[in-house]
């Protein structure tokens, strides 16, 4: 079992450190446990300064506003909240403040992660700025 968590989590972030589209990675606690280059220059900090985080950390840390109330929106109804929450997909565009202190509005697309159709290690978050 711990195996084939650890392999699923290689492969993601082998992937995730291979694209050029921003990637965020957590556990199934809501850990982040990596994200990549394209998503640092989103997020305005890089990997290596963040570390890991809680959920209650990296759900807070980019202050995520709903762009259409003008609301925060909380961890737990983030994409990737939703995903690691309800088990299935989530999307919504969102708007975020960078570490840099940069506003950006982004689109968020966030999927479950499963070692076996039964075993859940986690989600992961692909994003992408929207610039329209």
């Amino acid at each position: 079992m711990a195996d084939e968590h650890n392999l699923v989590f290689i492969l993601a972030r082998g992937l995730a450190s291979s694209i050029a589209t921003p990637v965020f990675l957590v556990d199934p606690e809501g850990t982040l446990v990596y994200y990549n280059e394209p998503a640092e220059e989103i997020l305005g900090q890089t990997y290596a300064e963040s570390g890991t985080l809680t959920i209650e950390e990296w759900g807070t840390l980019f202050t995520p506003v709903d762009p259409t109330t003008g609301r925060e929106v909380e961890p737990t109804s983030l994409p990737l909240g939703m995903a690691l929450e309800k088990r299935e997909p989530a999307h919504a565009p969102l708007h975020i403040t960078g570490m840099d202190g940069v506003e950006r509005d982004i689109a968020v697309t966030a999927l479950p992660l499963f070692a076996k159709s039964d075993e859940f290690i986690g989600a992961m978050a692909i994003f992408w700025e929207d610039r329209r």
